[in-house]
């Protein structure tokens, strides 16, 4: 005899239980690369004392112990490694082939430094500024081997071997200056005023504008470093023969003589 046929239920068929989504299991070191990357953005965007371990693990689709087995430092670990990685692109920055006069090499570098500034704007700031609760030596040290990049770059496009005092501490004189702008320009950019107001006026314009003021201003401050160093001078002397009448160096020589003569 045949067995008889299930009685069918009243009840209606429940949906089944949405479940999570498993974490995606990666290779060691292309988790850690994400980690970084992701830390990366987030503090680009926000200043590192705002951004926890958990905004971190969320953005990466990761847990928290995850996290904290790729850095058991915790924030101030990750942080520091987020910083590394973000200082190594922007020492890369610096490199520049030697076409063109030392001046238009020096505002393509510039024009690449303040693209990657604004790209991670908060954390180039907080960290600059000494503000940030995650700074330490550490942090201090990253910073300053960017710096000896930019210096390292400048004295290269130069084409000085050995630099003396004067010129060292020019070039690090203006890398300063340019630090300074940098921050200024990006609380310029976060500041909103109507246009053709008196706030927008004292901004101090656009990248590109303040590219070719920093431009000048290196040329300027070379010039002033001449009159009392001779291998300053000398290496002006170079940089003017390249020159020839065109690029940034040659036209501010041209605006400063008009400027000078006029009565």
């Amino acid at each position: 005899m045949d067995a008889a046929a299930p009685t069918p239920s009243a009840e209606p068929a429940r949906a089944p239980r949405a479940r999570r989504a498993p974490y995606r299991r990666l290779p060691v070191e292309q988790r850690r690369e994400q980690l970084i990357a992701v830390a990366l953005e987030l503090f680009s965007r926000h200043a590192p004392e705002d951004v926890s371990l958990d905004d971190v693990a969320v953005a990466a689709e990761a847990s928290r112990p995850l996290v904290y087995r790729y850095f058991p430092g915790g924030k101030q670990q990750l942080y520091e490694a987020a910083l590394r990685t973000a200082a190594g692109e922007l020492a890369s920055r610096f490199v520049e082939p030697t076409r063109g006069t030392p001046t238009e090499r020096l505002g393509h570098v510039l024009d690449r430094y303040f693209a990657f500034v604004g790209e991670h704007a908060a954390g180039y700031g907080a960290l600059l500024r000494g503000g940030s609760v995650a700074e330490n030596e550490r942090t201090t040290a990253i910073v300053d081997e960017v710096r000896r990049a930019a210096h390292l770059s400048v004295i290269e496009q130069l084409g000085v071997e050995r630099p003396g005092p004067r010129l060292t501490l020019l070039v690090r004189s203006w890398i300063s200056v340019v630090e300074v702008a940098a921050l200024t320009w990006l609380d310029d950019s976060r500041r909103v005023a109507p246009s053709g107001s008196e706030a927008a006026a004292l901004t101090v314009g656009s990248a590109a504008e303040l590219r070719d003021w920093l431009v000048d201003e290196f040329v300027v401050m070379f010039a002033a470093t001449a009159l009392h160093d001779r291998q300053t001078e000398k290496v002006l002397r170079g940089m003017f023969a390249h020159f020839a009448g065109e690029g940034p160096g040659a036209q501010l020589v041209a605006r400063l003589g008009g400027l000078l003569l006029e009565q």
